[in-house]
């Protein structure tokens, strides 16, 4: 199968100039699941993450079902004033007219954080964190359209937790008065809001939007307690299932017009309820770690989520400084070589995360993204240990981060070692994370290795309905039929070979397998991997035949043909340089005449070479 790489506006700010007008007091306070980095104080600090643990706490008694706890600790970065805050917040934030935010969620493919303004206005202390904390648990519902992500937000923003007690829903007068004051977008307008509308970003309609969702929200959430019904989640069942927002809130809540009547009677009666929540919230302050950061040490954090934050500018900038006066910063080399990578430089980005590792082998990333780059290339036999040793380093540091599981069982595959492990490393990923295509498909790739045909097609038969687009499930389908064939293929190799036993004297097996029938093509599918030095040749690919799985080709390279074999073409490793394929790759119909670089084993026990590995070029 082909070579996959998993890794998962800029505005300058003088905030961030190379020398610093004055030294900063920086402190990180850890809890069990937060990782809170403040310039203001350690109080405040733990504050903080005392109340996302609360918070974490109260959701979990809410929703037992929901799995909360993402792969690591989340980082929440508590900024003690509007200055500083301007410096970290996405650039499209910063322009005249822009919504002014009190914090935001940013979720990255293998790290999350949160951006907190302790000295923003609000009526609740804590309404930020619990905020956005709940764009953090709702992060995952990709179906979830903007205004009820948002109403929901707010809904729970609203909280109070005490000792005995969580109060929830209660209601905002900031939003009551804009909404009285202001007219109610149609309800239809409201549903359609996406990351790109006017009313999600600028002020004078951003505060309308959510002022309108938090009003919905409520409303729907009291409605469905007090009448016994649940319109609020057969709507979300709907999203959920690719109903569009307009047709689906016609079938959940009935006729929109109605609803629009409702809501805007809803806002202007004289009181409004909430829920109370019975019980305490175990969290356990004593437990909290804090310590002093050097300013190298808080500024790595700040550039690595500008790094997150697409604000490349402001993070290299930082980074320059921070490599400077810290040289072995370990995080500060790990965003490095993020940043070198989103750009295609493969090569340093590679040399970055192998310096982040020697530097500290407690980065579970750093592990993974070096042994991840690696994997694309040409390694000797040290190469390949390390990478291994990356991995499994990885896995130790955190069991729970899939992608390290994967690309773990797809190396010890790609190798034709302890295959049982490569499989029980591949389900582990899926285990993990269920809804991921890539994971079935590379599960399916360990069985092909093991020579399961038929259990890699039902694999991959069974994930079908995980594509998010035409491109996976076409890339799906193209897997499908390939693992058939091979299945297709080994089935009919054992009936031959079974009929052979019985029909033909030992002597013409062995002048049949010598001549090159399809007896020998099942014995040759059998043959062992070798484990001799790889080589490569490049030229341009001639004479491909295949008599499924096994394919014959030649090369011509320098003047010269050079004769290759493969017992089974669905485990050569195909991948392309300088050149877009307009369709999947079909190998026997689509190799010929193609020029290419061939990675090649000597065999032993036959001539022609094993073929390893075969890179198309231009």
């Amino acid at each position: 199968m082909g070579r996959r790489l998993f890794l998962l506006v800029v505005v300058v700010s003088p905030l961030l100039a190379p020398a610093r007008d004055k030294p900063e007091n920086w402190v990180e306070v850890r809890s069990s699941h937060f990782s809170v980095v403040s310039n203001s104080n350690e109080k405040q600090a733990r504050r903080v993450a005392d109340q996302f643990e609360r918070m974490r706490s109260v959701f979990h008694k809410l929703f037992p079902r929901i799995q909360i706890d993402t792969l690591g600790s989340i980082t929440v970065l508590a900024i003690k004033d509007e200055k500083d805050f301007r410096a970290l917040e996405p650039a499209e934030y910063l322009a005249k007219g822009q919504l002014k935010l009190g914090g935001l969620f940013l979720r990255g493919p293998d790290k999350n954080y949160v951006l907190l303004r302790l000295d923003a206005e609000g009526e609740h202390p804590y309404a930020v964190v619990y905020h956005e904390y709940t764009h953090f648990l709702l992060s995952k519902a990709d179906w979830m359209p903007l205004w009820l992500n948002e109403g929901l937000a707010q809904f729970y923003q609203n909280t109070d937790i005490q000792d005995k007690e969580v109060a929830l829903g209660q209601w905002s007068p900031v939003n009551l008065q804009l909404l009285l004051t202001n007219r109610l977008l149609p309800l239809p307008t409201l549903f359609a809001v996406d990351h790109s509308s006017p009313y999600y970003h600028q002020e004078n309609k951003g505060s309308i939007f959510y002022a309108e969702s938090w009003a919905l929200t409520h409303y729907l959430e009291q409605k469905d307690y007090h009448d016994k019904t649940q319109h609020l989640t057969d709507y979300a069942q709907l999203l959920a299932q690719n109903v569009d927002a307009i047709t689906a809130a016609t079938r959940a809540f009935g006729d929109l017009k109605q609803l629009q009547s409702a809501l805007e009677a809803y806002v202007r009666q004289a009181s409004f309820t909430y829920f109370r929540l019975a019980g305490a919230t175990d969290v356990d302050d004593a437990a909290f770690q804090s310590r002093a950061l050097s300013a190298p040490q808080a500024d790595s954090v700040r550039a690595d989520f500008l790094a997150y934050n697409q604000r490349t500018t402001d993070a290299r900038a930082l980074l320059d400084r921070i490599l400077q006066e810290d040289p072995n910063n370990v995080l500060a080399h790990e965003t490095m070589g993020l940043l070198e990578f989103r750009e295609g430089r493969i090569d340093q980005a590679r040399n970055w995360y192998a310096q982040a590792v020697k530097l500290d082998s407690q980065s579970y990333l750093a592990h993974y993204y070096f042994a991840a780059i690696s994997m694309n290339r040409v390694l000797d036999a040290a190469g390949e240990a390390q990478v291994e040793s990356s991995l499994r380093a990885s896995i130790k540091l955190n069991p729970k981060f899939a992608p390290s599981y994967d690309r773990l069982g797809a190396f010890l595959a790609m190798h034709h070692r302890n295959l049982d492990e490569a499989r029980l490393m591949a389900l582990s990923a899926v285990q993990l994370e269920p809804g991921n295509l890539t994971y079935r498909m590379d599960t399916a790739n360990v069985l092909l290795e093991m020579g399961r045909g038929k259990d890699a097609a039902t694999v991959i038969r069974n994930a079908m309905h995980l594509a998010n687009s035409p491109e996976e499930t076409a890339m799906a389908q193209e897997f499908l039929r390939h693992a058939e064939e091979y299945a297709q293929a080994q089935e009919q190799s054992q009936r031959l070979g079974e009929e052979m036993k019985v029909e033909t004297p030992e002597a013409e097996v062995t002048s049949n397998v010598a001549q090159g029938n399809i007896a020998a093509d099942s014995a040759a599918h059998d043959e062992p991997l070798l484990n001799g030095p790889h080589h490569f040749v490049i030229g341009v690919l001639k004479n491909v035949h295949c008599h499924t799985p096994a394919m014959d080709l030649n090369v011509i390279a320098a003047g010269k043909m050079l004769g290759f074999h493969s017992s089974n073409y669905f485990k050569i490793d195909y991948s392309t340089l300088g050149v877009t394929l307009k369709a999947d790759l079909k190998p026997c119909a689509d190799l010929e005449g193609r020029p290419a670089k061939v990675e090649y084993v000597d065999s032993a026990s036959r001539d022609p070479a094993v073929v390893v590995a075969i890179e198309i070029h231009k």
